[in-house]
């Protein structure tokens, strides 16, 4: 509640300082882009990518023969199971839901000629491990913003899934828990003859964890039950305390991304923190990096690449560039043609410095188009102000809008 009013009095000191007389109607309006992103607007706008694609010139699903159409839903269909099992999802629960998510597999398969439609312009074939790389980045952003409620978004997509009937990713509504989630659950709660639990879980409560959050962490990854103390958990924990990570923050770190202590240290954390360096990523920050978002560390070197060569493309210097990958981790997450692109596109309309925006403000680049930036426009609109005078207000309140997010 504290924190609630911090941030409204924020917004109402802010607005008071542009001149806005009913700051309080604004703030209850929740304009400053607050709003929670809705990724199935997004989804549905990449469903009508085919029709989207013949009207403004680019490639079109028409020139792709269909056996290659055929090839490339199959290998989606690999990507989309082998994501599923990483997940904890067992063959059979991964095949059900794939096979009722033909409009998901169809939409992976035109994000592959979006992504790669230069390949295609010149009747090359993607490799299956092009296709990977293509498509895993952009589950795994999918896995992030919905947790257990991925896979209803698959089987429902384009609409919005059913909420009053959910499908987990690891608990099927129709069918019993799935076996190796109640296995995985069941090793880490199983006591020796002495009454000891595993040495992995103690490690984990002295962490600071508790056997609730701990069994969460399984239901939802269940994989995370079966890494050894020794060779996985505890190195990957003993790392990320020598960056000068809090022990306290410890269990918030393998909370949000347990997958971390089943990476090697030296064939894959490492060397993408070695990677990312290079591209500008203070090495002293690691710690505030990885706590704000242990996601990164998971990515692979293409999607780093992709996101990286956006932001040069949109004027940042190398510097720069570190910067807002330093700031603002997530940025990696967000999808440059389906996020990205868009929002520096609809800001530029308005007349703002993108540029300035990105290195002062990149979490606003990861908020939803229609549910938040345009009523925020509309707002101003009704309310006299033009077009160049909102882009102007834009370059000049990003400072004081991050200082608002920073205390909620």
């Amino acid at each position: 509640m504290i924190k609630s009013l911090s941030f409204n009095s924020h917004l109402l000191v802010m607005l008071g300082n542009f001149g806005f007389q009913n700051s309080r109607r604004a703030t209850s309006h929740g304009f400053l882009f607050c709003l929670k992103d809705q990724t199935i607007t997004k989804m549905k706008k990449d469903a009508r990518l085919r029709v989207d694609s013949e009207l403004d010139g680019s490639l079109s699903l028409r020139a792709v023969p269909p056996t290659l159409i055929a090839a490339e839903k199959e290998e989606a269909k690999a990507v989309l199971t082998l994501f599923f099992k990483k997940q904890g999802l067992s063959n059979a629960v991964a095949a059900r839901i794939i096979n009722k998510s033909e409009l998901f597999i169809d939409h992976l398969v035109s994000r592959l000629h979006s992504v790669h439609k230069s390949r295609y312009l010149v009747g090359r074939e993607l490799t299956t491990l092009e296709i990977r790389d293509a498509l895993i980045p952009y589950l795994e952003s999918l896995l992030e913003e919905h947790g257990s409620m991925l896979a209803d978004v698959v089987e429902s997509f384009p609409h919005p899934p059913i909420k009053d009937k959910p499908i987990t990713l690891v608990s099927p509504p129709d069918s019993a828990p799935d076996s190796k989630q109640v296995k995985a659950v069941s090793r880490v709660t199983e006591t020796s003859p002495a009454g000891m639990l595993r040495p992995q879980v103690v490690y984990l409560m002295e962490l600071g964890m508790d056997l609730e959050k701990i069994k969460l962490i399984t239901r939802r990854f269940p994989a995370f039950a079966y890494y050894s103390l020794e060779g996985k958990i505890k190195p990957v924990v003993e790392f990320l305390l020598e960056l000068g990570v809090p022990k306290s923050d410890i269990p918030i770190i393998l909370g949000k991304r347990p997958q971390l202590c089943g990476i090697s240290l030296s064939e894959n954390l490492i060397p993408t923190m070695t990677f990312l360096e290079d591209l500008g990523v203070d090495k002293k920050q690691w710690a505030k990096v990885i706590y704000r978002f242990p996601a990164l560390l998971t990515y692979s070197r293409q999607k780093f690449k992709t996101t990286v060569d956006f932001l040069y493309e949109m004027g940042l210097s190398s510097e720069n560039v570190g910067k807002v990958l330093t700031r603002c981790p997530t940025i990696i997450s967000y999808s440059v043609e389906d996020k990205l692109r868009p929002t520096a596109k609809y800001f530029r309309s308005l007349g703002a410095d993108v540029s300035l925006l990105l290195l002062r403000c990149p979490q606003t680049f990861g908020l939803s188009i229609e549910a938040n930036l345009k009523p925020v426009t509309q707002f101003f609109i009704e309310r006299g102000y033009t077009l160049e005078e909102i882009g102007t207000m834009i370059s000049r309140m990003e400072r004081y809008i991050l200082l608002a997010w920073q205390t909620t």
